[in-house]
């Protein structure tokens, strides 16, 4: 049994709690993942722990397995004033999570996770869930439908949306002097005014879907000579222009202004520019035409305890201000209604950079795993190389 599937992981990001940082390890961890389940032998049926069976008795205790400093500490305190005893521990990567579940078969002793979307279907199908009821979630229907159905859980049947997310670049305006708006002028500016100034993340995905957004292919492509091109034109046109990968500019490059231009996450890049004393020369771009979107979820573990606070717990954070204050403390978007305005009703700063317009929302590319991923990786392993790193 794999304890500790971390071979796709970038070694110079392992172990940072950083909650910009450590809530995206998405895609990285895919793969990772994927091989903790087949190296255990994960099959439908392999989920050896039985839950309880939830008879609307709110537990004494709940434990949740969840991203690190990913929730609004009074919003915990509240919850756990009403009843159940709380313990919270965090993990660095969806593979840290799914390889313990998998360790556990179903004693694990967590009632909740808080896995990334595109993880749901191999969890849900090698028995590392249990499936929801919705009627003990009266609070569900303040969620966004925008948010619900997605293809990795079309019915919401194992899962319930949390935080969501996308991904784009900042760049100093002092030094890209220009307008940009698009991949394509991201890649143009890395080879001119910010040559030898720029930083990628160490997301294999994120890194490819700059040339596959920019050149009009899909970024979930498995067309096998596409990421070829997207390898070759990389190598050759991107790399020798980096300066680093850089998965959390926001802890402190953005600040530092240790490259000019930089990939990010928008709520990472919201913190950075938050701490910038010169923020105002820092420009965020949710380029054009499309990027990543990505949905952290909660879940109930496979052999849950205490199913009702767990329930009661989820049913918690889904009220409108608990949400709120939530994304004051996150800085990302929760997948309530409306809750952009209410958090800007509430003081949220740079709300443009948490809450991106709908227009933005409605050309974002959830990234999915797939049969094109591993020559991906190797992609990015060729990109480094190339630049050195």
């Amino acid at each position: 049994m794999t304890d500790h599937p971390t071979a796709l992981v970038p070694a110079g990001t392992a172990g940072r709690l950083d909650r910009a940082l450590t809530r995206r390890r998405s895609v990285l961890a895919a793969l990772a993942s994927t091989a903790a389940l087949a190296a255990c032998g994960g099959g439908k049926d392999s989920g050896g722990g039985s839950a309880v069976t939830p008879d609307g008795k709110v537990e004494d205790s709940l434990n949740v397995y969840s991203w690190a400093d990913y929730d609004d500490p009074d919003n915990l305190k509240e919850f756990e004033a009403t009843g159940p005893k709380l313990q919270v521990d965090s993990y660095a990567s969806n593979e840290e999570m799914i390889a313990k579940l998998v360790a556990a078969n179903g004693a694990s002793g967590y009632d909740i996770v808080v896995p990334t979307g595109l993880f749901i279907p191999q969890m849900a199908q090698n028995g590392l869930l249990e499936e929801l009821d919705h009627s003990r979630l009266k609070n569900f229907p303040n969620l966004d439908p925008a948010y619900l159905g997605r293809d990795w859980d079309p019915d919401n049947k194992w899962s319930v949306p949390k935080d969501w997310g996308t991904t784009g670049f900042v760049y100093d305006n002092t030094v890209v002097k220009r307008q940009l708006t698009s991949w394509a002028d991201f890649l143009d500016a890395a080879k001119k005014e910010a040559s030898g100034n720029t930083s990628i993340l160490e997301d294999p995905w994120e890194v490819t879907s700059i040339w596959f957004a920019a050149n009009g292919v899909d970024p979930n492509t498995e067309d096998q000579a596409k990421i070829k091109e997207a390898r070759e034109a990389l190598v050759k046109d991107l790399a020798p222009h980096l300066k680093g990968f850089e998965s959390n500019p926001g802890s402190s490059a953005i600040a530092q202004s240790t490259f000019a231009l930089m990939q990010c996450w928008n709520g990472d890049a919201r913190l950075g520019i938050d701490a910038s004393s010169t923020p105002d020369k820092w420009t965020y771009v949710y380029p054009t035409p499309t990027a990543n979107l990505w949905i952290d979820n909660w879940c109930i573990a496979k052999g849950a305890q205490h199913p009702d606070a767990a329930y009661a717990f989820i049913d918690f954070m889904l009220e409108e201000d608990k949400a709120v204050k939530e994304v004051l403390y996150t800085g990302y978007p929760s997948a309530i209604k409306d809750i952009g305005t209410k958090a800007a009703a509430a003081g949220l700063d740079r709300p443009e950079l948490v809450f991106p317009d709908k227009s933005i929302v409605d050309r974002l590319t959830a990234s999915v795993l797939n049969s094109g991923h591993q020559a991906i990786v190797e992609a990015v392993d060729a990109i480094r190389a190339a630049a050195g790193n």
